[in-house]
């Protein structure tokens, strides 16, 4: 083979996808499962994973002022509804990866209420977590629970909300708070807080479905869509479980 043929292939060897990689936006409360996957993912693909975790809010914005991701992992369905309606999304390949909950979390040093969610106006409850409302779909439901039970407006001014569901957990985790309503994915992981915690009743707040969405302004679409492969697979769903989520199909 000529050399000049030789260089020509190598030159295109790249493109075949060795060098390839995804660009993922996640929602905070599913980053240690992402990672999880993440690595799986590159062993079996040979495609690199770089990851941005923040609230759901927060990553809209910045796809739709032109954030370089290729695939969006949403906390909730709005936001990847919304982006598919304003042209940056792909239609076809939004689906919920996985439903998620809520606990209640004590600190160590805490008791946690007698009558559990119910009982935040207790004394011993100084200061509650939870995410931003506005801008993390874990937050939204934090809120509803505690409308639901009729506290919100007694503990809005005991009340400290962190940009993310993550944050509003390291509050807890650092005795900035006594008490935190988080993702209950958190529960299942190693590193957290110590303290109890309890499941809040999936009644009492919307359904907290997660939807993946492949982005129009993709960098690496294929990349893209083998993770999102991926994501739908069995190998993703004994992950979700092993963190407390609920799979698409799951029976439970």
């Amino acid at each position: 083979m000529p050399r000049w043929a030789l260089g020509l292939v190598f030159w295109l060897l790249p493109t075949v996808g060795l060098a390839d990689e995804v660009r993922i936006a996640v929602a905070s409360n599913f980053l240690a499962p992402l990672e999880v996957l993440a690595a799986r993912f590159e062993a079996a693909e040979q495609i690199e994973t770089r990851i941005s975790a923040g609230a759901t809010g927060h990553h809209y914005a910045q796809i739709a002022n032109g954030a370089p991701f290729d695939v969006f992992l949403a906390a909730d369905q709005a936001r990847p509804a919304r982006l598919i309606d304003e042209g940056l999304a792909v239609a076809a390949s939004r689906f919920t990866y996985a439903s998620g909950g809520l606990v209640l979390w004590a600190g160590p040093d805490e008791a946690m209420p007698e009558s559990g969610l119910s009982g935040l106006t207790a004394p011993d409850v100084h200061r509650l977590a939870i995410a931003n409302p506005r801008l993390a779909p874990y937050g939204l439901a934090a809120r509803q629970a505690l409308e639901a039970t009729g506290q919100w407006s007694a503990l809005r001014p005991q009340i400290i909300e962190g940009a993310n569901v993550g944050q509003a957990l390291q509050y807890l985790a650092t005795g900035n708070a006594s008490h935190a309503l988080v993702a209950a994915s958190y529960a299942h992981m190693s590193g957290q807080p110590e303290g109890e915690w309890q499941r809040v009743p999936a009644r009492l707040h919307d359904p907290i479905d997660q939807d993946a969405v492949l982005l129009e302004q993709a960098r690496h679409p294929q990349a893209g869509q083998a993770f999102l492969a991926f994501l739908r697979s069995s190998d993703a769903a004994d992950v979700l479980k092993r963190f407390g989520y609920k799979s698409p199909g799951a029976d439970s």
